[in-house]
């Protein structure tokens, strides 16, 4: 499985980076693409340092290199993952302005009917965000804000993000032991 994965410079870099620690735990070859505002918010936001996170992923392009593989439809992929996703990438995206490699990424992806999973970052969300995200999510792409559930009692902000990068796997059909499922574990109801 090759998977597309993209991190742009809003806050929530931790999940681009766990999520990119399980696909490769999982054996799943990633083509990782990180914006130069991602890397400054490794550096403010984790231990990270963004060369160890390109070491987490299979090949990895700068953002301004169009002719990398992933800039064309005929590189064959099961998906693209862009964690955390700017509203700034989702403007570009959503209005076919593919500046850099992430947008481009998005839009061949788009285009060749492939999963597009945003993770999206921002509160509150004004109306041009919204229609940014409906627009996308009448297009096949899958908005997922990283919304934490409670339901399965996290104990930690790791479980917290465990949980969450577990979903995303779900969508892309990975199984994974992530995601604390409702009514699973100790046969009690929630």
């Amino acid at each position: 499985m090759k998977l597309v994965v993209a991190m742009t410079g809003a806050t929530g870099v931790v999940y681009g980076i766990r999520l990119l620690e399980a696909l490769r735990d999982m054996g799943v070859e990633t083509y990782l693409v990180l914006s130069r505002w991602a890397e400054e918010t490794i550096r403010l936001e984790t231990k990270y340092d963004p060369a160890a996170v390109r070491l987490l992923a299979s090949h990895t392009y700068d953002e301004d290199n169009l002719v990398a593989p992933i800039a064309s439809g005929s590189f064959l992929h099961q998906g693209m993952v862009i964690i955390p996703c700017s509203m700034k990438t989702l403007a570009g995206i959503a209005h076919g302005y593919a500046a850099n490699l992430i947008q481009r990424a998005a839009d061949v992806t788009l285009k060749e009917q492939r999963k597009l999973i945003l993770v999206t970052r921002e509160t509150p969300l004004n109306p041009i965000h919204l229609e940014n995200m409906l627009k996308l999510a009448r297009l096949g792409a899958l908005i997922m804000p990283p919304l934490p559930s409670f339901y399965n009692r996290p104990q930690s902000i790791g479980e917290i993000i465990d949980q969450f990068v577990g979903r995303i796997l779900d969508h892309l059909d990975i199984a994974n032991p992530l995601v604390k499922r409702w009514g699973e574990g100790s046969g009690e109801t929630p």
